[in-house]
């Protein structure tokens, strides 16, 4: 993606001015990355770790996310600005792109 800065997979929460770090990382779908499909599932699990994904196709499929920035899907996906808050062990979700995002506490499907 033509980035070659460092990127980190934690960094200090909340983040200063409620923007997205630059350097920050996460794990997205390349279909997110690809513009194949938006955005459709922002994840900030509990570790602080942050994913992405289109909400559709298996994220656990071999080859199907990467480590990259955050601001490689924000490209993408300019709403997603508005989820640097979002709180760690919580899931925003939306139908599609110009949906209102709904925010969630995570639990992973094999979780009761």
């Amino acid at each position: 993606m033509g980035d070659t800065g460092e990127m980190f997979q934690h960094l200090p929460f909340p983040f200063e001015g409620r923007t997205f770090p630059r350097r920050l990382g996460a794990v997205v779908q390349r279909t997110v990355l690809s513009g194949e499909a938006p955005a459709r599932e922002v994840v900030h699990t509990p570790d602080g770790s942050w994913l992405v994904g289109d909400g559709i196709n298996d994220p656990n499929e071999p080859d199907a996310c990467v480590a990259t920035h955050i601001w490689h899907a924000i490209d993408r996906n300019s709403s997603m600005t508005e989820l640097s808050d979002l709180p760690p062990g919580h899931i925003a979700t939306r139908s599609g792109p110009g949906d209102h995002w709904t925010v969630s506490p995570l639990q992973w499907s094999n979780e009761p």
